[in-house]
């Protein structure tokens, strides 16, 4: 039987080749590839659609709109693409139980039956009321926090585990999965976060945070996974995945101890089953490595290639014989094409350690959930640029190519064009601007410190803009509406004028100024209405940039976003923001924030460049807000804000390289702001992420006033001023969590704003949502802010007396 070579480009759901110029070549053996498998394997894939269609089935749901049986209506097509997509691209090892209706980590809690008490819980099978009530918050109780998955931009749900837990089996959603893409006819590999990782990502539940123990669960836990495995050979799976990705950090002996304690005791129940252990995100420590390469009854070991190289070196020190290397040589966290070329070397160097033969598995470094779903969908990338990259889809062909090569059946076609892709790309004039790497290399040698300290500012600040004490604001974004997102693609699309949307916007500021004076919050922003994302909006003026029409990233459960790619040098051609803010302050006596988004968090959510350091791409961008601030400053704008949301998000994983990283980006920060007067009040702000390890690096960044999430990770910052840190910047923790569409009464913000000044100077704290709030409805934000405001004015009057 012989493939249909007219499917050359119309794989399901297009797995197009990452270069145009592809479309004459022949690609029998990638389509005989069902019927060749080479040893092949995807870590993960991304489960939004390639058109969003999970987003907009979830919201649907939320919004009463449709069925439950309409939202498992779409999750089972989407997963049915996806799983037929891999086969048809050859792929041998297929991941199932990645597809997530909200996130990964919650639905091992939710197989786990870890349902915190307050949810209302009373067992059987964790349906959808149960479920996302953890994931969003309902009516009454709060949602479970929230926080970053590593060092991406994934956010994952924190369980929340106490002594008094009780474990049991209350999802069966892996083996049901396996079941599910097995009748399809394909074969995969279910997929689990493994058991100590999803230990050691946990929280001690409130009231014993010092003193429980989280990995003294493993053995319940353990007895559930048992449970898991069972039903999983029983159904006829011959493979388990388990995502261990906690064994890249550094870790303490008592903690690798529980990775082999855990195994050990699986090894009975996972007899007859190949186990691999999936890590990813970082290289792997060498202590680690002896632990992982001798776990009792693991047959196969992943390794993330792309940002581990150094784990090389620990493989060619010696392999486990017998074993399988599953090699993550296609990057799964950037979209730019592989270099086919180097990465077939170090397979073949790696085959020299592992041998001939189906041992070596050609992987990708991570899940492919952090990369845009397919290249074929966008259409306005010009050609040169769209031949440089590669999206999931595109990197499943890579794989399946790289172990076509390793197995000799090497297509020189493909790889011949991948070789002059990746020359167009080295030699292209757009990527180099002399005059901006000039500017870049000036920097170093100052660090760039504002001239007054930040008391002395503060005063100043405090004379011109005359704030109450616990001024309030909210962190810049206000309600996206469907007419507003109208307006924005109608624009775009040519069907309105220039003159219709700038009236159309200002319309909309207007709106939203006078919303925040009648109720009477302090300093103002202008909403942003005319922004579609934080990053996009600005890389959109910046040259250096390129953007996509599809290119989405799930960022938490139906919310994503779409990373601009920053292909070449960056500068800023004119003004970006100073139009909109100058026309928002014109409408107001109260100060007006100008709202700005950070050069390491318009970094660490971009598609960034791999030809030159991190640090210097940072740099130009830095550059490039500098002037923007000084030319808001210019324009009579007093309060400037720089969002650093993705400050914490891009620090090293490893230890020993994390004050390298803190070096260069709080210094970029800095540079931003160096050249404004001291009457000039800039504040940054931070959600979702821990920062207390890092909090002596954010008072070096020499803000006036950093708002920061706090409500939804339980308050946790404040624990850092209860320890002794001294901060005598302005400093708003967020008083109430944006994330769930839970309205909190006056007395429970009040309550928290009392906790904070407890901790906190009343002379330097500000109150202020968690973050900004553009996915939220009006009718939530309006009784939410309202509730705010009148805390804040509850607790100056008490202060008063």
């Amino acid at each position: 039987m012989r493939p249909n070579l007219s499917l050359s480009l119309s794989l399901s759901h297009s797995l197009t080749l990452p270069l145009l110029c592809f479309c004459h070549f022949s690609y029998t053996f990638l389509l005989c590839s069902h019927f060749l498998t080479m040893a092949s394997h995807i870590v993960g894939y991304p489960r939004m659609g390639p058109k969003r269609e999970l987003k907009f089935a979830l919201e649907s749901f939320w919004d009463g709109k449709s069925s439950a049986e309409d939202l498992k209506k779409v999750a089972a097509d989407l997963r049915a693409s996806i799983w037929k997509q891999m086969a048809d691209a050859g792929i041998k090892y297929i991941p199932s139980n990645t597809f997530s209706y909200y996130d990964q980590v919650l639905d091992a809690t939710a197989t786990l039956g870890a349902v915190p008490p307050r949810y209302g819980w009373t067992g059987g099978e964790i349906g959808f009321d149960t479920y996302f009530s953890m994931a969003r918050g309902n009516a009454t109780v709060p949602a479970m926090e929230m926080t970053k998955w590593f060092d991406t931009n994934y956010h994952f749900i924190v369980p929340e585990l106490g002594p008094e837990v009780k474990f049991t089996y209350a999802s069966h959603k892996a083996v049901e999965e396996y079941k599910e893409a097995k009748a399809l006819g394909v074969e995969t590999v279910p997929v689990l976060i493994g058991p100590v990782s999803y230990l050691l990502l946990s929280k001690p539940a409130k009231g014993v945070e010092k003193t429980f123990s989280l990995l003294s669960l493993l053995p319940k836990v353990l007895a559930v996974y048992k449970e898991v495995i069972a039903d999983l050979k029983a159904a006829g799976a011959t493979w388990i995945q388990f995502d261990e990705p906690t064994l890249v950090l550094d870790l303490d002996a008592h903690k690798l101890q529980a990775f082999t304690d855990a195994y050990a005791e699986l090894a009975p129940v996972l007899s007859g089953l190949n186990v691999l252990i999936e890590t990813y995100f970082a290289d792997i420590p060498a202590e680690t490595y002896k632990t992982l390469t001798s776990l009792n009854g693991v047959t196969a070991y992943g390794f993330d290639l792309v940002r581990g190289t150094q784990t090389i070196d620990l493989i060619k020190g010696g392999f486990p014989s017998g074993k399988y290397l599953f090699a993550g040589v296609v990057d799964g966290r950037n979209i730019w094409a592989n270099d086919l070329a180097g990465s077939l070397s170090t397979l073949h160097a790696l085959e020299g350690i592992v041998g001939k033969g189906d041992k070596l598995v050609v992987s990708t470094s991570c899940s492919l959930l952090h990369t845009a779903v397919d290249l074929v969908n966008e259409t306005k990338l010009d050609d040169e640029i769209k031949s440089w990259l590669a999206f999931a889809a595109q990197k499943v062909v890579e794989v399946n190519a790289l172990a076509h090569a390793l197995a000799g059946h090497k297509n020189e076609a493909f790889f011949f064009a991948n070789t002059a892709a990746q020359a167009s790309r080295k030699s292209s004039p757009r990527v180099t601007n002399e005059a901006v790497q000039k500017a870049a290399a000036a920097l170093k040698g100052s660090d760039h410190r504002r001239a007054t300290n930040v008391s002395a500012r503060l005063d100043a600040q405090q004379k011109k803009l005359n704030l109450p004490i616990l001024p309030t604001t909210t962190i810049g974004s206000f309600p996206q509406t469907p007419e507003l997102r109208r307006v924005r693609r109608e624009f775009k699309a040519g069907k309105i004028s220039e003159e219709e949307y700038v009236t159309s916007i200002k319309e909309e500021i207007r709106k939203v100024v006078e919303l925040q004076e009648e109720l009477d919050i302090d300093v103002l922003v202008h909403g942003e209405p005319e922004r579609n994302d934080m990053v996009e909006y600005f890389g959109e003026q910046l040259s250096g940039f390129a953007f996509t029409v599809n290119g989405w990233v799930q960022s938490y459960g139906s919310r994503c976003v779409k990373p601009p790619i920053i292909y070449g040098d960056v500068s800023r051609p004119k003004p970006m923001t100073v139009f909109w803010s100058s026309a928002a302050q014109s409408m107001t006596k109260r100060p007006m924030k100008g709202m700005l988004t950070g050069p390491v968090t318009i970094l660490n959510w971009s598609f960034v460049r791999n030809d030159q350091p991190r640090s210097e791409t940072t740099y130009q961008i830095a550059l490039a807000i500098k002037d923007e601030v000084e030319d808001l400053e210019k324009a009579g704008i007093n309060v400037i804000q720089i969002d650093e949301a993705a400050l914490r998000e891009g620090l090293p994983l490893r230890k020993s390289e994390q004050a390298h990283y803190l070096d260069w980006a709080v210094h970029a920060f800095r540079i931003t702001n160096v050249g404004v007067q001291d009457t000039t009040q800039i504040h940054t702000h931070m959600c979702y992420s821990n920062f207390n390890d890092i909090i002596h690096s954010i008072i070096d960044m020499d803000a006036d006033v950093i708002t920061i999430e706090n409500s939804r990770s339980d308050e946790k910052l404040l624990s850092v001023f209860r320890e002794g840190v001294k901060y005598g910047a302005g400093i708003g923790p967020g008083v109430y969590d944006i994330h769930s569409p839970r309205i909190p009464p006056t007395e429970e913000i009040a309550d928290r704003i009392n906790k904070m000044l407890a901790v906190l100077e009343k002379n330097i704290l500000w109150v202020n949502p968690d973050c900004g709030l553009k996915t939220r409805k009006y009718t939530e934000v309006k009784p939410a802010l309202t509730n705010m405001v009148a805390a804040a004015k509850l607790i100056r009057n008490e202060l008063a007396k």
